[in-house]
C-alpha cells in the first residue's frame, strides 16, 4: 500500500493546527536519489502537468512554423492560466491565426482565476467565456492541431480522435509508460492519462533536456507570467529562479526541472492543499540551493495578526 508521509504542518501557537501529507521524488541525471513517502507506484492522473508533454507536439509537428506562432503564443498553449487580458488576447490570437474562433474551444466555461481579473469583469459587466478558462490556450494548440492535419474539429477532445491518439502515444514515450494505465476526463474535457510520479518525472527530464524541444525549455524561461499569472506558484518558481522550469497540475502536483544542473523533482500533496503544494516547493528548492521563492510562512487571522508558522519536512524545527 501506499503511505504518503507528513510534508507540511501549519503551527497555531505551539501546537499543530494542520498537517498535510504526500510525496516528494527528486531524480539527477534521470536517476532517483531521494524519495520522501512510499507511493507503491501508484498512478495518479497527471492533470495540468501533462501541458508541456502534450505542447511537443508543436515541435514534432512544426505548427509555430505553419502558422507563424510566436513565443508568447506557443506560451499559452503551456499555461494553466489565470485569465488576465494578456492571456485571454494570446489565446485569440492563435484562433485567428488558424482561422476559427472561440466557439469551436471545448474547454468549459469558468471565471478568471485572477481575482483582479475578475473583480475588474464584474466592475464592467462582463461575462466569463471559453477563452478565460485556465486550459483555453492548451485547446487553441489543438484545434491548430487538427487545422493542419485536416482532423475534425468538434470531436478533438475524444480519446479516439486522431489528435488524442497522437497524445497519448507521445505523453507515453515521453514517460517511458509500457504499462496500461486508466484514462480519464480532465476538468477542460479532454482526455487524461495517469501513470507513476516518477514517470511523470521522468517524461519532465526526457522533454526538458532533450535539444530537440529547447524551445518549449525556452519559451517557459521567457514568459513565466504567460505560463500561469497572478500569484500562480509555476509564474513564481520561474521568476524567481535560474534555468528552472515548472508546472502545476491540479490533484496537488508539481514539477521542477532544473535544466542546467539536469535534475529535478515532483511533489504530490494528498489533500490537494495548494497552500501546502507551494510551502513544499519553495522548501525544496531552498534546502537546493537553487531558488528563494516568496513566500508568506506566517499564519495570519481575520484581523491580520500572526499567530502562528508553517513548516516543512525541510525545516529543523518540523
Amino acid at each position: 500500500m501506499n503511505s504518503p508521509e507528513i510534508l507540511v504542518r501549519n503551527y497555531r501557537g505551539e501546537l499543530v493546527d494542520e498537517e498535510h501529507c504526500g510525496y516528494l521524488i527528486y531524480a539527477n541525471s534521470f536517476d532517483v536519489k531521494e524519495i520522501i513517502g512510499q507511493d507503491d507506484n501508484y498512478p495518479y492522473f497527471l492533470r495540468s502537468c501533462a501541458k508541456p508533454l502534450q505542447a511537443s507536439l508543436i515541435v514534432d509537428y512544426n505548427l509555430d512554423k505553419s502558422f507563424d506562432l510566436t513565443e508568447e503564443e506557443i506560451a499559452i498553449c503551456i499555461a494553466s492560466h489565470a485569465g488576465e487580458i494578456v492571456h485571454e488576447n494570446l489565446v485569440k490570437s492563435i484562433l485567428e491565426k488558424i482561422g476559427l474562433n472561440e466557439s469551436y474551444l471545448k474547454c468549459g466555461i469558468h471565471s478568471p482565476l485572477s481575482k483582479t481579473r475578475w473583480r475588474q469583469m464584474l466592475a464592467e459587466g462582463l461575462v466569463p467565456g471559453q477563452v478565460h478558462n485556465n486550459c483555453s490556450g492548451k485547446h487553441a494548440m489543438m484545434l491548430a492541431l487538427c487545422v493542419q492535419n485536416g482532423w475534425d474539429l468538434k470531436t478533438y477532445d475524444d480519446i479516439n480522435h486522431p489528435l488524442q491518439q497522437k497524445i497519448m502515444l507521445k505523453v507515453n514515450e515521453l514517460c517511458e509508460v509500457s504499462n496500461k494505465y486508466p484514462i480519464a476526463k480532465d476538468g477542460c474535457g479532454v482526455p487524461i492519462f495517469s501513470m507513476p510520479l516518477k514517470n511523470m518525472l521522468k517524461g519532465y527530464l526526457n522533454l526538458f533536456l532533450h535539444s530537440k524541444y529547447s524551445l518549449i525549455t525556452n519559451v517557459m524561461l521567457n514568459h513565466p507570467y504567460l505560463i500561469g499569472g497572478e500569484d500562480r506558484t509555476d509564474t513564481k518558481v520561474i521568476e524567481h529562479s535560474k534555468n528552472i522550469v515548472c508546472k502545476t497540475g491540479a490533484g496537488g502536483l508539481f514539477i521542477v526541472v532544473d535544466v542546467e544542473h539536469k535534475d529535478g523533482f515532483i511533489v504530490k500533496i494528498s489533500d490537494c492543499d495548494m497552500k501546502a503544494r507551494e510551502a513544499v516547493v519553495a522548501g525544496y528548492l531552498k534546502k537546493l540551493n537553487r531558488a528563494n521563492i516568496p513566500f508568506d510562512w506566517d499564519v495570519k487571522n481575520g484581523h491580520g495578526e500572526i499567530i502562528g508558522k508553517i513548516r516543512t519536512v525541510f525545516d529543523k524545527n518540523f
